[in-house]
């Protein structure tokens, strides 16, 4: 009789390791806001039919349904990138002081090199600002494999964990073996008032038991396995974490390594004795000097890296020249800017509200590209649900010259809802346009509210976005089509004009999405006066060769009709059915 299998052969990327080691590790809830390079972790788990995932409205609300579920008594995860753990950041801090029932655990992914983010924070400077334990996994398998012991420190020691990896680690695949057999933890709920209701008189209490956890979690962190000394030429020695650790091996593959899977609590005997086993010891980290500035505070001497390196990725070849003392070099310019999609509906209203010559307070998502010449409407973005603020101070302080706002569905959900409620309420006039694509484009085509289909492809209530709207304090409310560029044109002439707090949402699927192409366009040669008029729609179907003639490539041509629109020589027309064979 042949024995079940206890062990499956798999593939995976670090996002895919940490969502089936959490699967393994008897997860039983996960949420989540997807974000890049975090977003395949919920979107793995959303596979698994044993467990609960589902993408929330933004991270602070991930946060606190997940954490939910772990007072319930079963383990529990977050997912996010960087930046949405700013979002979540005011439970993050209290939860830490009413510590866990089952196992809760935080997987942050950092973005070094911003390849998809606003900027390079180091989340490794979150743990000891929040008092809470830290694991950095430095390969996918490591990745699976730290996930399961994440939720054994959480439940030990009472607390919520911090789960750090970065972009390489995030998307980089390995092959190892997975586990198929799933814990099954359950916990009772215990009604703890001391615990759980952070008033005053029971968060004292809990700070100081909090900082009785942080000891204990020291002495863990010292003797964990997660951190680990390899021994070899004891000429040279290295502390590394994440990522870096195996840039270094490469670089110096016959070097003694500390290598810290758990990086907060600092394990300070660990790296003294580590220390005084080689001669010449270095620091390699990405970002911050996170690892460095312990290991001078506790008067270990060791070389860091210049502060030069502290922006960007590393690389075996970056290990390297840190070891030389050499400074970063300035990047070269990236070949390939980042264009808007063909047929993307935010290109026509961007168009529109370029040729309006108003200012335009921008948010997080795929219509941040307007930014970016030739279209350039776009004048701000700093973080999620910023328009709308941006658009109401700069309205209160303005005299003359419009602000327009413009926020994506699924960005308006996430934190431009209480934006608009704040500038109806404090008064504010003028126009919001809200980008209606029916999706969370920019991640890669999640659900959110306001498609009507949950992440585990449930069918549920769809949000109005109107009627948000119109709930929180909006005069008037709009929708359109933004390919009819002259009626938006004449409502966002009038809607300007009136002394109102308008919105108007232009909606059309995003092409990622809805592929379906009725027709394409070609250019008559004989017709074009090659005014560039087209060309200036930025659309990657829309081509110029050396001799100056335009064209439109058939294969990337999803007949939305625009270059149509703004061509005044009639040059470009629907491409015959016969000619397309």
């Amino acid at each position: 009789m042949n024995k079940p299998l206890t062990q499956q052969k798999v593939l995976l990327s670090g996002n895919e390791a940490v969502a089936w080691g959490a699967r393994a590790a008897g997860v039983c809830f996960a949420s989540a806001y997807p974000g890049t390079p975090s977003t395949e972790i919920l979107e793995t788990m959303g596979a698994f039919p044993e467990l609960e995932a589902q993408w929330a409205v933004n991270e602070k609300v991930a946060y606190e349904a997940a954490f939910g579920a772990c007072i319930a008594g079963r383990r529990a995860l977050t997912a996010c990138k960087h930046v949405g753990l700013n979002v979540a950041m005011d439970p993050l801090m209290t939860t830490a002081y009413s510590g866990v029932n089952a196992g809760f655990v935080a997987v942050v992914a950092d973005d070094p090199g911003m390849h998809s983010s606003q900027n390079e924070q180091d989340t490794r400077r979150v743990a000891p600002y929040a008092k809470v334990p830290l694991l950095e996994p430095s390969s996918p398998s490591e990745a699976y494999a730290f996930i399961g012991e994440a939720f054994k420190i959480s439940e030990q020691f009472d607390v919520p964990v911090l789960f750090r990896v970065t972009t390489r680690i995030s998307h980089t695949k390995e092959s190892f073996d997975a586990v198929l057999k799933r814990e099954n933890l359950k916990k009772s709920v215990q009604k703890d008032p001391k615990k759980y209701v952070m008033i005053p008189g029971h968060a004292r209490p809990r700070h100081v038991d909090l900082e009785r956890r942080l000891m204990a979690l020291q002495d863990l962190s010292e003797k964990t396995p997660l951190n680990r000394i390899e021994l070899n030429d004891r000429k040279v020695g290295f502390i590394v974490s994440g990522v870096a650790a195996l840039y270094a091996k490469e670089a110096f593959p016959n070097a003694s390594f500390l290598t810290l899977g758990m990086p907060f609590p600092f394990p300070v005997k660990l790296m003294k004795t580590f220390a005084g086993k080689v001669e010449k010891l270095y620091v390699i980290e990405e970002l911050e000097p996170f690892i460095e500035e312990k290991l001078k505070q506790e008067g270990i001497r060791a070389v860091g890296k210049k502060p030069s390196w502290r922006c960007g990725e590393l690389s075996p070849q970056a290990v390297k020249a840190i070891v030389k003392g050499k400074e970063r070099e300035a990047a070269a310019a990236k070949a390939r800017r980042p264009l808007l999609c063909p047929g993307c509906p935010h290109r026509p209203a961007f168009r529109t509200l370029k040729k309006a010559g108003v200012y335009v307070t921008g948010d997080i998502g795929c219509y941040t590209l307007g930014a970016l010449e030739p279209l350039a409407a776009l004048h701000t973005q700093i973080c999620m649900g910023a328009s709308i603020p941006f658009f109401e101070g700069m309205g209160k302080m303005q005299d003359g010259e419009k602000a327009v706002a413009v926020i994506g569905d699924s960005t308006f959900i996430h934190t431009g809802i209480n934006g608009l409620i704040s500038a109806a309420y404090n008064g504010a006039k003028g126009v919001i346009v809200i980008m209606d694509n029916a999706i969370t484009a920019m991640t890669g085509g999640q659900q959110n509210p306001g498609t009507g289909v949950t992440l585990q492809g449930k069918e549920t209530r769809r949000v109005s976005i109107e009627k948000l709207c119109g709930a929180a304090g909006a005069d008037q409310v709009d929708v359109l089509n933004p390919y009819e560029m002259d009626g938006f044109q004449a409502l966002l002439k009038t809607r300007l004009a009136e002394d109102k707090l308008s919105v108007i949402i232009v909606r059309a699927p995003c092409k990622m999405v809805d592929r379906s192409r009725s027709a394409v366009f070609e250019i008559d040669a004989q017709k074009c006066k090659k005014c560039r008029q087209c060309l200036m729609l930025d659309c990657p179907a829309i081509l110029e060769g050396v001799d100056g003639m335009i064209t439109i490539n058939e294969a990337l041509c999803v007949g939305c009709g625009l270059c149509k629109q703004v061509c005044k020589f009639d040059a470009i027309s629907l491409k015959k059915k016969q000619d397309r064979s």
